[in-house]
């Protein structure tokens, strides 16, 4: 590094996608993930405090989308306003700088001079921050027909006395499932631009797990601050950045969100596997912001796989959101002397359980569904 100033500390994060939705959460838990959201910006306000960093970049996709309720983006001005560190905001896939940009509304033409859009690829000095820059590649379509992060590093000479931080957005392409798309980022390309001096680090988004990219110890995925899916490895996170005059990078994740996406698959073969499962249920923490999708597999009699419903309907209610994983659920229903001995039928109900219990041993899936739900009314009470 050619700069011969003192070091420079920053927070990276991305993909914040404010105004996520997700189908599978009640109104109320949409409420509290949303809210989750916008108290991240604060979260990372407040860690900047701790950990004495000089500015945060945010590397693409503030925003879910360029269609946003007034009232989501005037939250997030609100929260982005109450920061005391310079904030750098690029847009990415999700909110790109195109005629409808949601960073071209009026509300956001006038938010302070500390909230800085990076709307070009021209560098932008960090306010009261000597010798440091940042420099960005916005997205203006969803669609760009060429490597931004290749364009930036053709645009930019060497850097000469100063630090100069780079902030993308997109997968590289050693991540890609399809390297070959335009806008993938060639990895390599951008490395050679950090050994050139054209940048001193390379801050990415749109990957939502913590991740280190290439051989330089330079070039990093913050993660998404808060999760928002089952395939995250490490989300929740922000990365702490301090780079030293002499070139030497160090990288600290940081704790920021608290919301958890657990995909689990269970054996269920009876009471013993069933107590399990409950208990395991109640050891999770913060259950109001965990969402579970859980499958089973195995063979069970209709006591158990009533209670197993029971299980599942009671802990739903303390739960952001917990859902039987229909995919991935093999659970044959295998209805025992047991069963019959725990309802009380007669009459046209009995004959009617007896027909489902016959095909119920046929592998009758709709028939083991009537069954199950025959069975919870009978033991109730409810189908004399």
């Amino acid at each position: 590094m050619t700069t011969g100033g003192s070091s420079v500390r920053f927070i990276h994060s991305s993909d914040w996608q404010l105004g996520m939705t997700r189908a599978f959460l009640s109104a109320e838990a949409l409420s509290r993930f949303s809210q989750a959201r916008i108290d991240a910006i604060a979260t990372l306000g407040d860690l900047a405090k701790a950990h004495e960093a000089q500015f945060i970049i945010v590397a693409g996709d503030v925003f879910e989308s360029n269609q946003l309720s007034r009232q989501t983006l005037m939250r997030a001005i609100d929260a982005l306003e109450s920061l005391s560190v310079p904030i750098f905001l690029l847009p990415g896939n999700h909110d790109p700088l195109d005629a409808a940009s949601i960073f071209s509304t009026d509300e956001f033409m006038r938010v302070s001079e500390h909230i800085i859009v990076l709307r070009d690829m021209e560098s932008v000095a960090v306010p009261g921050v000597p010798d440091v820059e940042v420099v960005g590649a916005p997205w203006r379509t969803k669609h760009p027909s060429s490597d931004l992060c290749r364009d930036l590093a053709d645009s930019l000479a060497p850097a000469s006395n100063i630090i100069r931080i780079a902030v993308a957005h997109g997968q590289t392409d050693t991540l890609s499932p399809d390297p070959s798309r335009p806008e993938v980022i060639d990895l390599a390309n951008a490395e050679k631009a950090i050994r050139d001096h054209k940048f001193h680090y390379l801050g990415l988004g749109d990957r939502h797990s913590v991740t280190e990219v290439g051989s330089t110890a330079r070039v990093h995925y913050s993660g998404a601050p808060v999760a928002t899916a089952f395939d995250e490895d490490d989300p929740n996170k922000a990365l702490l950045v301090e780079l030293e005059p002499d070139g030497q990078c160090r990288v600290e994740p940081l704790e920021v969100g608290a919301w958890l996406f657990i995909a689990e698959q269970r054996a269920m073969n009876g009471p013993k596997d069933l107590a399990a499962f409950e208990k395991w249920l109640n050891e999770i923490p913060n259950k109001e912001c965990t969402v579970i999708k859980v499958g089973f597999q195995g063979s069970v009699n209709l006591a158990t796989a009533a209670m197993l419903d029971e299980i599942m309907d009671s802990k739903a209610e303390l739960f952001a959101s917990l859902r039987q994983r229909e995919r991935t659920t093999d659970l044959a229903i295998v209805p025992d002397e047991l069963d019959q001995d725990s309802v009380s039928l007669s009459g046209y109900a009995r004959d009617t359980w007896n027909e489902l219990h016959e095909m119920a041993q046929q592998d009758n899936l709709v028939a083991q569904d009537a069954l199950r739900l025959f069975y919870r009314l009978g033991a109730q009470g409810g189908a004399g």
